[in-house]
């Protein structure tokens, strides 16, 4: 397939040379050019990965229409706070037969809508995908297997990005519960920052262990309220990406 990668930092940058090597086609977009990992003098992924090998077919470009002229899908790796703008933007350079597969986790921070209703306000009628789960970018690009959720409304939709980016590095399961995905993605990272403040006041493995527990009962709660399932929160997207995120050191939000 044709791809495009929208978001030059290292999630983006991880998924633009994963699919490279699935032998998929991609256009990795990001705002600055020197920031991109494709910078004329070097032949690593600088300033992302200087530690990795930059993939030859790798091209790179801060103009949005070029980026996503005849692609089949568009990756969507960017800031949430970032989404409704760029999204906006990108509505008058859709392909028609485009399909968007949403790679952020959050909240939008004014209207505290998630991320996938943002789409369906600002690209109303694009074929959207979820994908998330427990996942970091820096074991991605370096090939350590990992697992993720591909959720749509739409189960062949849902299925095809499965099969793109499903390899034996990474398993894709499929799901239809869009919400329980997103709010998964996004109520974790408050978790795991308190993780990080218990860490950081030494109230050792003990503590951290009875916040995640707890917290799992929390996001379920919430989430299912908010109109998630509970197979979601049990799940990859749920209890699998806050147990990664909330003890992981190399985890920002931890951190």
């Amino acid at each position: 397939m044709r791809w495009a990668v929208l978001g030059g930092g290292h999630w983006g940058t991880a998924l633009a040379v994963y699919l490279l090597r699935q032998g998929h086609t991609v256009q990795l977009w990001g705002r600055c050019a020197k920031r991109l990992p494709c910078q004329p003098d070097r032949v690593d992924l600088f300033p992302i990965f200087p530690q990795c090998a930059r993939p030859e077919n790798l091209c790179c470009t801060v103009d949005l229409g070029v980026a996503v002229r005849n692609t089949e899908g568009i990756v969507l790796a960017i800031p949430s706070h970032a989404l409704r703008a760029l999204t906006t933007t990108l509505r008058a350079y859709l392909p028609p037969a485009a399909l968007l597969v949403l790679a952020s986790k959050g909240l939008e921070m004014q209207t505290t809508l998630r991320l996938d209703q943002v789409l369906r306000e600002t690209v109303p009628n694009v074929p959207l995908v979820v994908l998330s789960g427990p996942s970091f970018a820096h074991d991605l690009i370096l090939g350590k297997p990992l697992a993720m959720t591909a959720a749509s409304t739409s189960p062949a939709y849902a299925q095809r990005v499965a099969e793109a980016f499903g390899s034996a590095q990474m398993r894709v399961y499929t799901s239809d519960d869009v919400a329980g995905v997103c709010l998964g993605g996004a109520i974790k990272n408050v978790l795991a920052i308190a993780a990080g403040i218990s860490d950081g006041l030494g109230n050792g493995d003990s503590a951290r262990a009875a916040l995640i527990t707890r917290g799992m009962a929390e996001l379920h709660r919430l989430g299912t309220a908010l109109g998630g399932r509970t197979e979601s929160f049990m799940g990859l997207a749920g209890a699998g990406d806050l147990i990664l995120t909330a003890s992981s050191d190399l985890s920002r939000n931890r951190r």
